[in-house]
């Protein structure tokens, strides 16, 4: 249907061009001094009767212009309309493709560019170890051209500008401009590195969108190493999150991902959570541009995590990440690193998640599934499983009632425990899925679950 509309649009097109130009070309010929044209005869000029071929030459040209300016008009019309229709992120034909299973894998070639373009922001400061990062995104890259690399840098280390500048062309290498000091509220003077680093998220993604004028982005901090399938992942997952509403980004992270509380054999299995979990993550221009004229001037990935920010949206994260950090000196004085951060799984599996049916993340169709699997399966206590009378891999399901029994849970089987607005990290609809002992478990809300409570922070 859209090519047949293109068909028509086009050759409205060069109709309207050629006709223009047979015309000039008549009424050129018209006039003396061109070659082919009928000259005016002396005898005409006598009666005065050029006066009245030319006023009706021009009266003829009007008409004909009206007529063409009209026909233009309609043809910008409906070309306007075909553009606009990929872009409606809930047009029917989009939620039919997308409820169908089948049909999903072609979303890419429906309603997208076939080569989508999707930069890599690479956010840098004083780390010379940038280049592990940088060697990891270049192995893996399988295209320069549809994943060009963007290192922004803060600070001015000079080390780290070398390192960058090391390599050439395969990267492209901007600056922060502003390295100044920034003006705390009382009691954050210790906190300025995380003012600096909102100042400098801010500057690199109206980069990216505003001078580069991308539609996309893929955000990696400078102490990431990226898994083999990094770009296959977020190529396939780029059409669900271009045109699912209820979804606002897709990350490689999961924080709870550490070795033996991940399913190994599931390196293809996503879910949707409710938590932003960041570390290797896609942005749509969109969504920038709702977020920064409000942006935060610190904290501000916490600040993501807000109910006003999230609006009830939701992230895609994988089973096993795609992501690993190794960098534990940083603004947050390696918090977390040490007992979790250090031991996450990095995938090592290549999907290849274009060719695989995503259709099961959709929001109702996900939801629905979900519920089920979580509420189905057997609610257990902490003794049963320490005693090993739970047979099977599960899933087996804990309840917790409060932010308090939610921690004693989490720390039992030592999940990261923090909430951020009332959202347990991973969690979705209250629920943190993870791997234990061989078996699936769900530490989950008592049925009918509503909403978050953002006082359990």
């Amino acid at each position: 249907m859209f090519r047949k509309k293109g068909y028509v649009i086009i050759c409205g097109a060069v109709f309207f061009v050629a006709w223009n130009a047979v015309l000039l070309f008549f009424f050129l010929g018209r006039f003396p001094g061109y070659e082919g044209g009928e000259s005016i005869s002396e005898k005409d000029l006598q009666k005065g009767d050029i006066v009245e071929k030319l006023l009706q030459l021009i009266s003829s040209f009007e008409t004909e212009l009206e007529s063409q300016n009209k026909i233009l008009l309609q043809i910008q019309s409906h070309k306007s309309l075909w553009e606009e229709l990929p872009k409606k992120k809930n047009h029917t034909a989009f939620r039919n493709i997308l409820g169908n299973r089948s049909n999903f894998t072609n979303v890419s070639s429906k309603f997208l560019p076939s080569r989508v373009v999707i930069p890599i922001l690479v956010m840098a400061c004083n780390r010379v170890t940038v280049r592990r990062c940088l060697d990891k995104l270049l192995e893996y890259r399988p295209s320069a051209e549809l994943f060009p690399i963007i290192v922004s840098q803060d600070c001015g280390h000079t080390e780290t500008a070398n390192v960058i500048a090391a390599y050439g062309s395969k990267l492209t290498h901007i600056k922060q401009p502003d390295l100044s000091e920034i003006s705390v509220p009382a009691g954050h003077n210790k906190f300025q590195g995380y003012y600096k680093i909102s100042r400098h998220y801010r500057w690199a993604l109206n980069q990216v969108f505003n001078t580069f004028s991308y539609s996309a982005v893929i955000i990696v901090e400078d102490d990431l190493e990226v898994a083999p399938d990094f770009f296959e992942y977020f190529k396939g997952l780029y059409p669900i999150l271009k045109y699912d509403p209820t979804l606002w980004c897709v990350s490689a992270w999961n924080d709870n991902g550490r070795e033996g509380y991940v399913d190994p054999t599931k390196s293809s299995l996503l879910y949707r959570t409710d938590f932003f979990p960041g570390l290797g993550w896609m942005l749509l221009k969109e969504v920038w541009d709702e977020l920064e004229p409000k942006w935060p001037a610190s904290f501000w990935d916490d600040w993501m995590r807000h109910p006003d920010q999230r609006k009830d949206r939701s992230c895609i994260r994988p089973e096993i990440s795609r992501t690993l950090t190794f960098g534990r000196k940083g603004v947050s004085l390696g918090q977390f690193y040490d007992k979790y951060l250090r031991f996450i799984k990095l995938n090592t599996e290549f999907v290849p998640f274009t060719n695989i049916d995503l259709s099961y993340l959709e929001q109702k169709k996900y939801d629905e599934a979900f519920e089920k699997e979580v509420y189905n399966a057997p609610m257990v206590t902490v003794e049963e499983l320490d005693n090993g009378k739970l047979s099977g891999k599960g899933p087996f399901r804990l309840q917790y009632s409060s932010s308090q029994s939610f921690k004693i849970l989490a720390q039992k089987f030592g999940l990261m425990d923090d909430l951020k607005s009332g959202v347990p990290r991973d969690g979705y609809r209250g629920v943190v899925s993870f791997f234990s002992q061989g078996k699936r478990l769900y530490i989950a809300p008592p049925v009918g679950w509503k909403k978050y409570n953002p006082s359990w922070s």
